[in-house]
């Protein structure tokens, strides 16, 4: 199949010349142009007036998170293929030296960097389980977060950037609260989504867990119907839908690592809520245009609300 052939070619080149995005050298790394931005402070803004009344905690992170933190959540063992860690030079001098003269020869200079103890961060609300260690009050808590994100996964289609950013609502509490918390919000996220012009749909789903026991993993996982998606079509009928948010119960896997007790003094549980914003404006420029001003009255009614 050539490139003109493939799915994403022609739309990943519309939003080049429209300066939407631009390419940075690297199979999905891509710079966000003023049109993009002005798409994402309305969205962001939007996910937030949606899940206003459940009073969540607001928390923000930095991209990276500590190595102490990422083993917790036992990422590693189920998803290497996606894992990311910084690397930092820590030499002196002679070292020094010696990564310029590979870097003069030709070489892998990078070969002279060291583990940071830091990790990029694979998801948004990560490193949020770690300040929870502790009991939790009664009914829970409940977390607007709002993270970047790294996932190595080099393409060319924009849809499948190596770093985006998640908006997320987080619970944690008892298993009942936690499922509720999935149960209920994802309803409102489809209604969201739908106001601002998107066909999506609300499906069962399972992570991509690596190796002969991922697949078993990934068998489990739907059976017990853990993890949904929020899916839409961005290249055609034809082409596969691509998922654009997910609503995942996670039982008490971040409880027991992180060792978060809820008010009765059994192990948390906790479930999230999760849009990919870079994915859905994505699907937004797709669906609309290239040029916001030029988006469906309703469409922008929704998410600037008089205010463009």
């Amino acid at each position: 199949m050539t490139g003109a052939e493939l799915p994403w070619a022609a739309l990943r080149q519309r939003l080049l010349d429209a300066g939407v995005l631009a390419e940075l050298g690297e199979p999905g790394l891509f710079a966000l142009g003023a049109e993009f931005n002005r798409a994402f402070d309305a969205l962001d803004a939007l996910y937030v007036r949606t899940f206003a009344d459940l009073n969540a905690e607001s928390w923000r992170f930095p991209a990276v998170e500590p190595k102490s933190v990422f083993e917790k959540t036992d990422y590693v063992a189920s998803f290497p293929q996606l894992t990311g860690s910084l690397s930092v030079f820590t030499g002196g001098t002679p070292e020094h030296a010696a990564l310029l003269k590979a870097r003069a020869a030709g070489a892998g200079w990078e070969d002279h960097l060291h583990p940071s103890g830091l990790m990029m961060s694979p998801a948004a609300c990560h490193p949020l389980y770690a300040l929870l260690t502790g009991s939790l009050p009664a009914g829970g808590r409940t977390f607007d977060v709002l993270g970047s994100c790294f996932r190595h996964e080099p393409s060319p289609d924009p849809m499948r950037m190596q770093t985006f950013r998640m908006h997320e609502v987080v619970h944690v509490g008892t298993a009942e609260s936690a499922i509720a918390h999935r149960d209920q919000t994802a309803p409102r996220l489809v209604e969201m989504l739908t106001s601002i012009g998107l066909e999506v749909e609300y499906v069962l789903a399972n992570d991509p867990f690596f190796g002969r026991t991922g697949r078993i993993m990934a068998s489990n996982q739907r059976e017990a119907a853990l993890k949904f998606e929020i899916t839409t079509k961005v290249y055609g009928d034809e082409a596969p839908e691509t998922a654009i948010g997910s609503a995942n119960y996670h039982n008490d896997h971040f409880g027991t690592a992180f060792g978060i007790l809820d008010a009765n003094g059994q192990v948390a549980h906790s479930a999230c809520l999760g849009l990919g914003m870079e994915r859905t404006l994505l699907a937004l420029f797709a669906k609309h245009g290239l040029s916001t001003n030029a988006w469906p009255q309703a469409v922008r009614s929704a998410l600037w609300q008089g205010n463009e």
